[in-house]
């Protein structure tokens, strides 16, 4: 053990701790569940103080050497490297004050050994112009924005692309619809899919028109948004470094005050989200259903064979992609609450939840890419039609009988298949025995091709 000094006296941290005495007291103060601070938040928060770093030395307050010594820790935390020297939980102060100390003093400790000698501070080096008020909500954007673009949105154009797929190998193929879960007229079954892939796609569009908002960056802020010990267009010179670094394009908040107290953006963000994992949940169900069976059920369509579906039942295949792609909708749901609720206490100049509105957002963008990654490779990928249950169902349905309201009027169309439901024979008898068409007039109106787009 070595000993740690602070305004509040001295405090042990265990050899082989890079940290100092901030972070010691946080982990002893706040012992509560083992959610950790998200590692992307990690990285962000790396990436912010490099950035700060470099804007601190084109403003003349720090040295190339401290200015070196910063950047070599931030780039080991960027390669991976490091993870355990923060360890912080997400239960701790609200505005992570101790997470921004926890990355300080990681890198003053490091940063030191690095350059042979003292050359660093926690406070007055590391976090020169800045403060843990306007760092964490730039790292929590930051974040959030590389995680959409890094992982979320490439796995919802990936699943896009499988859809396309999809809708081109069911080409074609008629099938009847259902609406109340009851049976409709018929439809392509690619025009199905393509419903689904259209969600998917105004999903994309749709996180993507949160991006503006975090990408606007509360860094210059400082404690309440004055900018205090800030120099004069510290947030500019840092936006357009880091903007460098990521090649994305940060921008400074033109309101402070906002960008401390107010988290609309992620709240913005988290509804965008909550947006697709309503529609994954919508496109999951409708796939376990109309796979359902498969003797007994709808059976419309075949799913993959991933794994045994029981430890009783031999020859049991289950909806598992389907069902964890649900859990995970349900899931994100329950955050999206949590950050709407955190989002609305920015009581005065800061809002304190910050952690939890990082923790869920980061959760939530990392379960809907993961979930869909494998949803696609292992459930929409190699989906089958089953053409003659199609069929079957097709030619059974009643409700062919809505072609027929042009033609004999909807009160005898409902007469005729009312009477086929109760008497357990086909449309087709039902017709001809109430003497409504002959056959061939049958034969010519009801013809499920004719049924799948607009009378021309």
């Amino acid at each position: 053990m070595r000993i740690e000094e602070d305004v509040l006296g001295t405090i042990e941290v265990a050899d082989g701790c890079y940290w100092k005495s901030q972070t010691q007291r946080s982990l002893e103060n706040f012992p509560i569940g083992k959610e950790k601070m998200p590692e992307p938040l990690i990285r962000a928060f790396a990436l912010l103080k490099l950035s700060c770093a470099r804007a601190n030395l084109r403003s003349g307050i720090i040295t190339s050497f401290q200015e070196a010594a910063i950047a070599h820790v931030c780039r080991r935390i960027l390669d991976g490297e490091l993870r355990d020297q923060f360890p912080l939980s997400v239960w701790q102060t609200g505005s992570g004050t101790q997470t921004n100390m926890n990355l300080n003093e990681v890198i003053t400790t490091l940063g030191n050994q690095f350059a042979g000698t003292d050359i660093l501070h926690p406070n007055d080096v590391v976090n020169a112009s800045q403060s843990s008020n306007d760092t964490f909500p730039s790292a929590l954007h930051i974040m959030a924005v590389m995680e959409i673009k890094d992982r979320l949105l490439p796995a919802l154009e990936t699943m896009a692309e499988c859809l396309r797929t999809l809708e081109s190998r069911f080409a074609g193929i008629i099938k009847i619809g259902r609406t109340h879960l009851q049976d409709a007229t018929p439809l392509y079954l690619s025009g199905e899919v393509s419903g689904w892939r259209s969600m998917i796609e105004h999903s994309q569009h749709q996180i993507l028109d949160t991006l503006p908002y975090l990408q606007e960056l509360a860094i210059g802020a400082t404690a309440v948004g004055s900018g205090i010990n800030s120099p004069e267009g510290f947030d500019v010179l840092f936006c357009r470094i880091l903007s460098r670094e990521t090649g994305i394009d940060f921008r400074p908040d033109p309101n402070k005050y906002h960008a401390l107290t107010s988290k609309d953006a992620c709240v913005f963000l988290s509804g965008a989200l909550k947006g697709l994992a309503a529609n994954l949940m919508k496109i999951a169900n409708d796939i376990r259903w109309l796979a359902s069976g498969p003797r007994c059920g709808i059976g419309e369509l075949i799913i993959p064979a991933n794994e045994p579906g029981s430890s009783i039942m031999p020859g049991k295949v289950n909806p598992t992609q389907c069902e964890a792609v649900t859990m995970v909708a349900l899931q994100v749901m329950g955050n999206d609450a949590s950050v709407g609720m955190a989002a609305s206490q920015g009581n005065f100049e800061l809002n304190v939840f910050m952690p939890l509105i990082a923790e869920n957002l980061c959760q939530s963008i990392r379960l809907l890419a993961d979930a869909s990654d494998s949803f696609t490779r292992r459930c929409l990928s190699g989906l089958e039609a089953n053409r003659p249950v199609i069929e079957s169902n097709l030619e059974n349905s009643l409700m062919l009988v809505t072609c027929l309201n042009p033609v004999i009027g909807y009160k005898k169309a409902a007469r005729a298949a009312r009477t086929a439901h109760e008497q357990g024979i086909t449309l087709k008898e039902a017709i001809l025995s109430l003497g409504y068409l002959s056959g061939e007039e049958f034969d010519e109106y009801v013809q499920p091709e004719k049924m799948v787009h607009p009378l021309s």
